[in-house]
């Protein structure tokens, strides 16, 4: 992990506000001139730190008005299979977010599709098919809180 200094979490609490901030803009909310911010940035996205920018879109409003998540057990643990599942999950773009967890499953994935018909067919036909799939358990949401916040960074470093 890079050893992150005040600057960088400065950049990154600007940019987890605002990706869209120029670096104009970033430069001046952290105290920086444009140049050595831009660096830092650069640094970032080369490490690994900032993967990415992306648009917030409301899931609603594009019409997949169902979340699920989906509790996926393996039948038989090997890195194999734990490979092999990793693989399918990340290849199916209905599946927004997935960990390995420890408990009564080894898998939880969020799932984002149009409705309960939509959800069934995923399931049904690309769910269950997954490799050394054993149990799958889905929990409905019937409303959202709080989606896509911002990580609560560490306090400013000195540097």
């Amino acid at each position: 992990m890079p050893n992150l200094d005040k600057f960088d979490i400065a950049i990154l609490r600007v940019l987890q506000d605002d990706a869209r901030a120029t670096n104009v803009e970033i430069a001046e909310r952290v105290n920086l001139s444009p140049s050595p911010c831009l660096r830092r940035i650069r640094n970032l996205e080369r490490s690994g730190v900032l993967r990415g920018y992306r648009a917030d879109i409301d899931r609603k409003a594009v019409g997949l008005g169902l979340t699920v998540f989906v509790e996926i057990k393996v039948g038989r643990h090997s890195q194999e299979n734990a490979r092999a599942q990793q693989e399918a999950l990340l290849a199916i773009p209905e599946v927004v977010s997935c960990f390995l967890i420890s408990g009564n499953a080894d898998f939880l994935a969020e799932v984002v599709v149009e409705d309960l018909s939509a959800y069934e067919t995923l399931l049904t036909e690309t769910l269950l098919a997954l490799p050394g799939v054993s149990d799958i358990r889905s929990n409905f949401a019937i409303r959202a809180i709080k989606t896509g916040g911002p990580l609560k960074l560490p306090e400013r470093r000195e540097g």
